[in-house]
Parts: C-alpha cells; sequence; structure tokens
C-alpha cells in the first residue's frame, strides 16, 4: 500500500528522561519560539497544544462578541469558523478562488458590513493568497487580518514569510502537516499591541508571564483564557522536527514537482486539472492535489485503492454543514466551492515517499484515464 501519509520523525530526538520541566513553558518551547520568530520574522510566537487553540486565541484577543462578523472562506477546516462561533461570532462565507482554492478576493469587499471585525485567510496547501490586495482591503475598512497558516510553513509570498503579514497567524503541527509534533501549534504574533495580552490568555488568564519575568510578587486571575500552552514533551519533539524544517520542505517541493510534471499530459489533454502556483508564492509542497471531472472521483478512488493507493478527497464546504447554516453566513452562491470540493482528490504526499511510488501513482492514473 501506498499511504497517503506517513508522519516523519527526525533520527534524533530529545532524551525527555533529562528533562526537569514537563509542563509547557520549558526550554524546548522557548527554543521552539525563536526558532519561530527568526524563521517566520513575526514580532513574537506562542507555541500552543494545537492550531485550534491557537484561532481560539486570535477570537479572544480581537474581542469577539455576539454578532460580530469574520470573513472567510467556507473551503476550511471546521476550527477556522468555530473559534469565533465559540465566543458569538458569525462567520461570513465568500466564494474561493478556483485556480488556487484561496479565498476569491473580488468577494471580500460585498461581505463587509457594519458587524465586520476581521478578515481569515486561508492558505491552502501551503499556497498564499494575495496578500497586498488584502491587507489594502483591511487597511481601507479598519478590519483585523488573521491568517489561517495552518498548512503554511516555510511558504512565502514575495518573499515574505507567510505568518508574518497578517495582524495575527496560527500554525498546526499535527501529523499530517510538514513538520509535527503529534499534535501542536503556534500563535504568531505581527501587531505589538496583542502581544501582552496572548501571553495572559495563554497562562489560562493569568499574568504568569509576568511574574516568571519578576514583575509581579505573586500571579493571578486578570483575563479570559485556558490552558493553551503545549507540553515540553511535545516541544523537544517538534524541536527536533524545526531543526530540519527546511530539509523536509525541500523534499516535499521535490515530491510536489515530480507529480506536476508527470501530470501535465494529462492535464493538457483536460483529463485532470492540477495545481496552480502564482509567480509570487513559495509553497512547501504541503499537498498535491488534482481536480477530476464530475462523477469520475469515486470511481478513480476505488480504482487506485485496488492497486495499493490510498487517495483521499478533502473538506466538505461548512456552508454545507448543518452547524454551518445554523451559526454562520453565506454571500453569493459559492459555486466554485461547491463544485471543486466534489472534484478535488489528494494524492499521497510525505516526506518519505519514493520517486518509484510516485511514478506508480501517475502510471496508475494514467492507465485509469486511458
Amino acid at each position: 500500500m501506498i499511504e497517503f501519509n506517513k508522519p516523519f520523525v527526525t533520527s534524533k530526538l530529545p532524551n525527555i528522561k533529562n528533562l526537569d520541566h514537563y509542563s509547557s513553558g520549558g526550554p524546548y518551547t522557548k527554543k521552539c519560539q525563536q526558532w519561530l520568530i527568526k524563521e517566520i520574522k513575526c514580532k513574537d510566537a506562542l507555541l500552543v497544544h494545537s492550531c485550534t487553540g491557537a484561532l481560539e486565541m486570535c477570537a479572544l484577543l480581537l474581542n469577539i462578541k455576539n454578532g460580530d462578523e469574520i470573513i472567510m472562506p467556507s473551503y476550511t477546516f471546521v476550527s477556522t469558523a468555530n473559534a469565533f462561533v465559540l465566543r458569538g461570532g458569525k462567520p461570513v462565507f465568500v466564494d474561493i478562488d478556483p485556480e488556487t482554492c484561496n479565498i476569491d478576493l473580488s468577494k471580500i469587499e460585498q461581505a463587509i458590513s457594519k458587524k465586520t471585525r476581521a478578515i481569515v485567510v486561508v492558505h491552502y496547501a501551503g499556497v498564499s493568497c494575495d496578500m497586498d490586495l488584502i491587507l489594502k482591503i483591511a487597511k481601507r475598512n479598519k478590519l483585523y487580518v488573521i491568517e489561517d497558516a495552518a498548512q503554511a510553513i516555510l511558504s512565502k509570498y514575495k518573499g515574505k514569510p507567510l505568518g508574518s503579514l497578517g495582524d495575527l497567524a496560527t500554525l498546526s503541527f499535527h501529523e499530517t502537516k510538514n513538520i509535527h509534533c503529534g499534535q501542536g501549534g503556534a500563535l504568531l504574533i505581527n501587531n505589538p499591541k496583542f502581544i501582552r495580552r496572548a501571553k495572559i490568555i495563554r497562562d489560562k488568564g493569568t499574568n504568569k508571564d509576568l511574574f516568571n519575568q519578576n514583575m509581579v510578587k505573586k500571579y493571578t486571575w486578570v483575563d479570559y483564557g485556558s490552558s493553551y500552552g503545549l507540553s515540553e514533551i511535545n516541544a523537544a519533539f517538534l524541536s527536533s522536527q524545526l531543526s530540519k524544517a527546511k530539509k523536509i520542505t525541500k523534499k516535499r517541493r521535490e515530491n510536489f514537482f515530480m507529480y506536476q510534471s508527470r501530470l501535465k499530459n494529462l492535464a493538457k489533454n483536460k483529463k485532470i486539472k492540477i495545481p496552480f502556483i502564482p509567480k509570487n508564492c513559495f509553497h512547501n509542497g504541503h499537498i498535491y492535489y488534482l481536480h477530476v471531472k464530475k462523477g469520475k472521483r469515486a470511481k478513480l478512488i476505488e480504482y487506485l485503492k485496488k492497486r495499493g493507493i490510498n487517495t483521499v478527497f478533502h473538506y466538505v464546504p461548512l456552508h454545507l454543514s448543518h452547524f454551518g447554516k445554523k451559526k454562520c453566513k453565506t454571500i453569493g452562491k459559492l459555486f466554485f466551492t461547491t463544485n471543486l470540493s466534489k472534484s478535488l482528490l489528494r494524492l499521497p504526499m510525505h516526506y518519505v515517499i519514493k520517486k518509484n511510488e510516485i511514478r506508480r501513482v501517475c502510471d496508475e492514473i494514467e492507465k485509469f484515464f486511458k
């Protein structure tokens, strides 16, 4: 079986028996946060237990209240919307660009109302949204920008790392991502006004960070918060992964472009559609996907499964979900979101996949269409 995903583990892992600190906030946490600040060029970075947790912190930092609206694509994971719904906010879904599966920039302004507080952009498959235009729209309308960069570590837009452009950004270190620690995440902060409060929210609503800096004699409950920190055991694992992050990214990009080269003739003959990468984007090879014509995806999945190749589709659009219809707002018919979600097929993509396995996947796809 050619597996869809195999989480990569570096050969040298820290000896956690030697740790003298196992909960969040130890030396490995600090080491990982320093790496993120250096490589992503954000103002500050906080390790948290998940990207979901980081998104929930964004909602708290923005003081989202009942009825506040947050513009985002429907083609994303449930956490992107749920983080704001938990605070009483109302996600406002707009369509995606069929070329990149990212938010359709032409639809954002018509979704803005007096209740709009923020725009959440999702860099799908590690491919950047057009951040220049999004930031201009946000500035013109006095809105915050949050980058859901769960899939986009070490991707760039015009040479700038994704996660360094919005007021806030989130990363995922779930085992399905390029860099992982089983399960974890990070909140990246670029708007300095959020730094101090973000640490309070992470530390269960206490001013523990000030206590650790000897700025207060005792720490106490001062704000909203929860137990968002990442355990030191996970942080130790993550630190070894981050040390190989550029090597992992390089290999995944090689795998991506091998797929792209092998399947371009099928795309030229309009049997499938392959990913489009804008010129201003350096992507991290997180996902390789196809768009298959209507009615063919299920047959192709079954065909490949019988030949030992595991493939999957991706999100069910949130605007079509039971809870999405109940709690969210949709602008327009979201034609491309609905249709592309029915055609998108993800191929096996991970660090340890072999070149002959990629060739075999491509051979079988070619045979299917012949």
